[in-house]
């Protein structure tokens, strides 16, 4: 995953093979032996030459104009989110240099309010990593721990695994968001050991990884099956931490007057076991 590759050709070749021939309005002559449109037929539709897309998606052309990029990105049927990672990825674009200690420490005043919260709260580094948690937060899941990593524990962690009714679609927004999260720094030591650990161990991952989805990171609701008190629906908010480049403090809060809200403040009310599990 080194940032020597050809970031920008392998994007456009991974948003190419997502696109069928119908959805691109042209008609399916023949047997085809890729998945989605081949590579004159991007180049037609975005009225440049076959041989110039050729040389964008081996790498020796990678500083395509905002016209062309344009008229891609239509092609591609990308959305906003895809369009602005499409744009980092040009020869001209500044590298996101955002070199950080392997464990950054919050601030202490963001300690401070986590440790105040009522709901269940945690504080997570750009990739997905906790740095601190409250102790309903342990609670609601074992891996949201100090040290841990929850990208890991989607993909790798049984329990983890069944903590999560919605497990795909989970995967799938943890996926794009991590690209989304690093943007063209492809070099940051963490994002390495992350991803190179993640596609050696997980098959799920090399395949959600290779369709280069990008989304960013947006309040949502997400649907949890606790062990202890079972099914519930909890909105996950992000809050960017000043101060602190990268870290975000994540809280999960019910409905008012739910009966989610009457489960986690069960939760929050028991005296049920916590793990003191890290990351290994």
């Amino acid at each position: 995953m080194s940032g020597s590759t050809n970031a920008l050709g392998a994007y456009l070749r991974a948003r190419r093979e997502l696109v069928t021939p119908q959805q691109a309005g042209i008609p399916q002559v023949g047997v085809r032996r890729v998945p989605g449109l081949r590579r004159e037929e991007v180049a037609m539709l975005a009225g440049i030459s076959a041989d110039y897309y050729l040389r964008l998606e081996r790498g020796r052309d990678r500083n395509p104009s905002g016209q062309v990029l344009e008229s891609l990105a239509r092609v591609l049927q990308l959305d906003d989110d895809h369009v602005a990672h499409l744009q980092s990825l040009v020869a001209e674009a500044p590298r996101q240099r955002r070199r950080r200690p392997a464990t950054q420490a919050p601030p202490s005043g963001a300690l401070k309010l986590l440790d105040s919260l009522v709901q269940p709260a945690f504080i997570e580094g750009p990739y997905f990593d906790i740095l601190a948690s409250n102790r309903l937060a342990r609670a609601l899941s074992p891996g949201l721990v100090a040290g841990g990593n929850q990208l890991r524990d989607l993909f790798l962690d049984e329990d983890e695994q069944a903590l999560h009714p919605d497990w795909k679609n989970v995967t799938e927004c943890f996926v794009a968001n991590l690209r989304q999260a690093v943007g063209n720094d492809v070099d940051d030591p963490r994002f390495v050991e992350l991803t190179e650990e993640l596609s050696l161990a997980s098959p799920r991952f090399r395949q959600l990884w290779a369709r280069h989805e990008v989304r960013g990171q947006r309040g949502t609701p997400l649907r949890l099956d606790h062990p202890q008190v079972g099914e519930l629906t909890l909105n996950r908010e992000r809050l960017e931490i000043s101060g602190a480049e990268g870290l975000m403090l994540v809280v999960y809060h019910p409905d008012a007057g739910s009966s989610d809200a009457d489960k986690l403040a069960l939760l929050a009310s028991a005296d049920l076991p916590t793990s003191d599990r890290t990351a290994a």
